[in-house]
């Protein structure tokens, strides 16, 4: 009896044990979550923006964010778009052309295509993707072919720019998680 009783004291320790090694679940965000945070979207490397310029056709057209987090503007060089929002992006392109070539510029700043997200692992077909709003982890699975005959399809990792931890995130449960923009998404083997 006093094995039996050791045993289920010893097996209650390991659970408790594994369950704080466990990595932390990322907090949901749904498709109506999604679109409220790409107001608050932060430009990175890969976004192609249009800028629109009232009454200056040559000025207006298709940007890509560089590398550095620049891009490059015609008058006035390299502005700066890493890391800010398309509303700060556009406050410092009207404050630029602004200072000497156009007395009250008008300036229109839009994101034509976010940057993509990945998707490695055990999928089917891992790799890059183009972001599509208000795509689920599960829709992401599926567009890269579905699970491979090894992979958890109960939980995946979930690494977003914003949060350089990676989070575990269960899948198929009562709110689906969405991906946003850059996002990385590692499918796990299954253990058993």
């Amino acid at each position: 009896m006093r094995r039996r009783l050791a045993g289920f004291a010893a097996a209650g320790v390991l659970a408790v044990l594994i369950q704080g090694c466990a990595t932390s679940s990322a907090p949901p965000l749904g498709a109506a979550e999604a679109q409220q945070g790409l107001g608050a979207y932060r430009l990175g490397a890969g976004d192609k923006l249009r800028v629109t310029v009232y009454n200056e056709p040559n000025l207006s057209g298709e940007y890509a964010v560089s590398s550095a987090g620049d891009i490059a503007f015609p008058l006035i060089g390299m502005v700066s778009a890493g890391g800010q929002t398309v509303s700060d992006v556009t406050k410092a392109l009207t404050a630029r052309i602004g200072e000497g070539y156009m007395t009250d510029p008008r300036v229109s700043v839009e994101v034509l295509n976010y940057r993509p997200y990945y998707i490695m692992g055990e999928v089917q077909k891992p790799g890059e993707y183009p972001y599509v709003a208000g795509r689920t982890i599960e829709q992401a699975v599926a567009a890269a072919g579905g699970f491979s005959y090894r992979a958890n399809a109960r939980r995946v990792n979930l690494r977003r720019t914003s949060d350089p931890a990676e989070k575990s995130v269960e899948l198929y449960s009562n709110q689906a998680v969405a991906v946003m923009p850059g996002d990385t998404i590692r499918v796990l083997e299954r253990y058993f």
